[in-house]
């Protein structure tokens, strides 16, 4: 199972659309925030796919909550955008929620700095920002593969 992970958009709809296009293979698309109404009305243009979304610190009055948990395949995944744990100061409280929550894989965004790592456990899994990165030359996502043999998270250039 593919699963595609989108954070940081800022306005930039057209660049989520291109994305999720690339990715025709993915079966679930985390949003992990900034700005979830470039993501909300693309759930009624691809209705074959799961939407899970967060709100991140720039979704003033949105509805969706800051974190949640969902699974694929087998594996529970906990997504945020992360401002609440204060990720651009450490992963650990991220990562020590994850894994009271029992999740094998942390998701997180607002750095807008692409991160993979692998701690305690968990595959932690930052995408960067699919329009305006910080710290890194170019936009971008991310895409988790689950299969048999394990978890194969990697960084995608927009």
């Amino acid at each position: 199972m593919r699963i595609l992970v989108i954070s940081d958009s800022h306005k930039s709809n057209q660049t989520v659309e291109k994305i999720i296009e690339a990715q025709p293979t993915a079966e679930q698309i985390f949003f992990l925030g900034d700005v979830v109404g470039d993501i909300e009305d693309l759930q009624f243009l691809y209705p074959n796919k799961s939407f899970h979304i967060v709100s991140g610190n720039c979704d003033f009055g949105s509805l969706y909550k800051c974190e949640d948990t969902a699974f694929a395949a087998d594996k529970k995944i906990f997504f945020a955008h992360g401002h609440t744990l204060g990720v651009k100061f450490g992963k650990r409280p991220l990562i020590e929620k994850a894994k009271e929550l029992g999740c094998d894989i942390a998701l997180y965004g607002h750095t807008h700095c692409p991160d993979i790592l692998y701690e305690d456990g968990i595959f932690v899994v930052n995408p960067g920002s699919c329009s305006s990165p910080r710290n890194y030359s170019k936009p971008t996502y991310a895409v988790i593969d689950i299969e048999k043999n394990g978890i194969k998270p990697i960084i995608i250039e927009v």
